[in-house]
């Protein structure tokens, strides 16, 4: 998705969300497995 960023937490987890005018929408933390 454009403009959507990833933030790594650790092996395991990271954090998606979408950068907008008004700030961070759409924050979800991601599982990998």
């Amino acid at each position: 998705r454009a403009g959507q960023y990833s933030i790594r937490i650790n092996e395991q987890y990271r954090i998606c969300f979408i950068w907008t005018e008004a700030g961070p929408e759409e924050v979800e933390i991601v599982d990998y497995h």
